[in-house]
């Protein structure tokens, strides 16, 4: 564990880049297989490496998204904009999830779907409704854990919850209850 975190710690950008390209590659393929039950549709090994390539960024994206929140998070508390309770512990982790989720996860997402749409050759924004629901009931819960971990392994877990809300999307469209 000392190794991963002095790497993570000395390679903050390209550690994002190679977390979220396998795990948050890996979710979406768990997602597609659950829904669709087979890989018939995710794409041809260049679609798949575009994926890959596409997460890797999103993964830069989301280090300096995060980085970023911890620190207006401290500039709200320093400010009295938000109380001092926020300045540590569980409050502090979900303020910062919070402000992740509610500032910086939307655009995050329609960022993600323009890459999408890209690698796709499509265009379009429909069935966002879904993804953009998950930043209240998945991903503020989520990060509020991943905020109260040291910042080396936060983006790993991050990468890590990309692969369980896949699971969850695919389990839930097994069932019928959702769409991308």
């Amino acid at each position: 564990m000392d190794a991963y975190i002095l790497w993570v710690k000395a390679n903050p950008l390209l550690s994002a880049a190679i977390h979220f390209g396998l795990l948050g590659t890996l979710g979406e393929l768990i997602s597609h297989l659950m829904r669709t039950k087979g890989i018939t549709g995710f794409g041809s090994p260049f679609v798949v490496l575009g994926k890959i390539a596409a997460w890797a960024l999103l993964g830069v994206v989301i280090k300096y998204g995060f980085t970023g929140m911890r620190g207006f998070v401290e500039s709200l508390v320093a400010h009295g904009m938000l109380p001092a309770v926020c300045a540590e512990g569980v409050p502090r982790a979900f303020a910062v999830s919070l402000f992740t989720n509610v500032l910086f996860g939307p655009q995050m997402m329609f960022f993600h779907r323009v890459e999408d749409n890209l690698i796709l050759r499509r265009s379009g924004f429909a069935g966002m409704r879904t993804p953009l629901l998950t930043l209240v009931w998945f991903w503020i819960p989520a990060h509020t854990v991943t905020f109260s971990l040291p910042p080396e392994l936060q983006i790993g877990l991050a990468a890590i919850w990309s692969v369980a809300l896949g699971i969850i999307l695919g389990m839930a469209a097994g069932k019928g209850n959702t769409k991308r």
